[in-house]
């Protein structure tokens, strides 16, 4: 990542009253030296599922949430990390492209249940409609070994994300959705599709890019996930060129003026109300 883009970084986000720097998010084939990721484990394929062969209690316990490890890193500013080894959700391995299709077990689970097993997570209303979905969604196959999700500030030189996430309440979030579209001139450049946590900080952004549409999403709805994210934050994530476009050009938008001042108090006025100052 380029030195002038991370030098504007704290003036960019100190416009935006943001006090916690966005994560980098890219695929590469060299694991970190360390960092949050889930513990290894052997993925359910659906080839294996076909022929009985995963055990699903044992899947089940050793559950780890995609979100939880962002989460850690969020804190800590350190970098999470996941593999077809290390996924630690047989949701997030989908979501992350370590493996396709998903299996018919989570697609029930995520849905209606499966009887005498398990109740369903009720986030889509039947096993066939989340299959359309899914198929619609199509995540890319992960080009890399390791999807890697780390602070901006510690890329190097020769490294340079695809996405790039903030974490933010709605204040601060009304000025990264209105500088999306100042940059693209798209007054639908901002989306929030149905997703997983990890779907929507990663996946649905590299969808919309995979289909040439520049996109930022919103994210963060997901109900299983929100334990990990602060009370009334959700998440943006943008595409990369998209974040330099925006560090360029925020001091020549409604970010320099009266209005968003105004809008500055209220961040201000919020975080006293969650004691964060």
């Amino acid at each position: 990542m380029s030195k002038p883009i991370l030098n504007t970084l704290p003036h960019f986000l100190k416009t935006l009253g943001l006090d916690e720097e966005p994560l980098g998010i890219f695929y590469t084939d060299e694991k970190p030296a360390e960092g949050f990721s889930p513990q290894p484990s052997e993925l359910p394929t659906r080839e294996k599922e076909i022929k009985n062969e995963i055990n699903w209690q044992e899947v089940f316990s050793q559950f780890s949430c995609v979100m939880g490890h962002i989460w850690r890193a969020r804190k800590k500013k350190a970098v999470a990390y996941f593999s077809a080894e290390q996924f630690g959700c047989p949701g997030g391995a989908f979501w992350l492209g370590f493996n396709k299709p998903q299996a018919e077990t989570i697609i029930n689970y995520v849905s209606t249940g499966i009887p005498n097993w398990t109740e369903g997570e009720l986030y889509c209303d039947s096993p066939e409609k989340l299959r359309k979905i899914f198929k619609y969604v199509d995540p890319r196959p992960a080009p890399r070994k390791y999807c890697v999700v780390k602070p901006v500030s510690q890329f190097t030189e020769n490294e340079v994300p695809e996405l790039v996430a903030f974490f933010t309440r709605p204040e601060s979030l009304s000025g990264l959705h209105q500088l999306a579209a100042f940059v693209t001139s798209d007054p639908e450049v901002v989306v929030s599709p149905w997703g997983a946590g990890c779907g929507n900080v990663v996946v649905w952004p590299l969808h919309y890019l995979s289909k040439g549409e520049n996109k930022a999403v919103i994210g963060g709805w997901d109900p299983s996930a929100r334990k990990f994210f602060k009370t009334d934050e959700l998440s943006f994530t943008v595409p990369y060129n998209m974040f330099v476009e925006m560090i360029e050009r925020f001091n020549s938008s409604f970010l320099t003026t009266k209005s968003w001042a105004t809008v500055q108090k209220k961040i201000e006025r919020s975080k006293k109300s969650w004691g964060e100052i």
